[in-house]
């Protein structure tokens, strides 16, 4: 540059205009959009979902509510109690001691919620938690009668992390019998 020459400043007006362009072209891309008879993820809920019949979270841009965490410790409860195949083997996966675990949190959020919740969320929980405690029980008695049965042999294996003496089933010889709390 030459001496004297002040540096030219050159601004750029139209920035502004591009920027509020690209703003509400994305605020219309990630607007939600209805979906013909289903839930909000598309797929049709079924009537006996015990985390209810929307999700909330089915897509990023939605807000992760009270039920998607109901829903996460259904989930893991059921996986364990044997209800959903592993991947990678394509068995079920019988752990009642865990299914226990994700049962318990339930119960402790119900307890730790009580009060705080719409009478829908409060009705999820409780009935949720009644169907997974019964399904719990129902399964420990069928692993009992098929281990009488001489139909399968108990786990002795022991939980890691558990006390002494902890395996896997409940009520079946070889394993603590966990005090039921409901």
């Amino acid at each position: 540059m030459p001496d004297g020459e002040a540096p030219k400043i050159i601004i750029d007006t139209d920035w502004k205009s591009q920027a509020q362009a690209e703003k509400e072209r994305l605020s219309q891309a990630a607007a939600p959009r209805p979906h013909a008879g289903g839930s909000a993820s598309g797929a049709p809920s079924s009537p006996g979902d015990p985390a209810g019949s929307s999700s909330h979270a089915s897509a990023p841009d939605q807000e992760i509510g009270f039920q998607d965490l109901v829903r996460v410790l259904v989930t893991q409860a059921l996986s364990y109690m044997g209800a959903f195949p592993d991947p990678r083997t394509g068995k079920a996966v019988v752990a009642v001691d865990m299914a226990r675990v994700f049962i318990d949190l339930l119960g402790v959020l119900e307890e730790k919620t009580k009060g705080n919740l719409t009478p829908e969320e409060s009705t999820l929980v409780s009935r949720t938690l009644n169907e997974l405690r019964l399904e719990w029980v129902d399964l420990n008695k069928a692993i009992a009668k098929a281990v009488e049965e001489g139909k399968i042999q108990p786990s002795a294996a022991p939980i890691p992390g558990a006390g002494p003496g902890m395996s896997a089933a409940p009520g079946i010889p070889g394993t603590p019998d966990l005090k039921l709390k409901f």
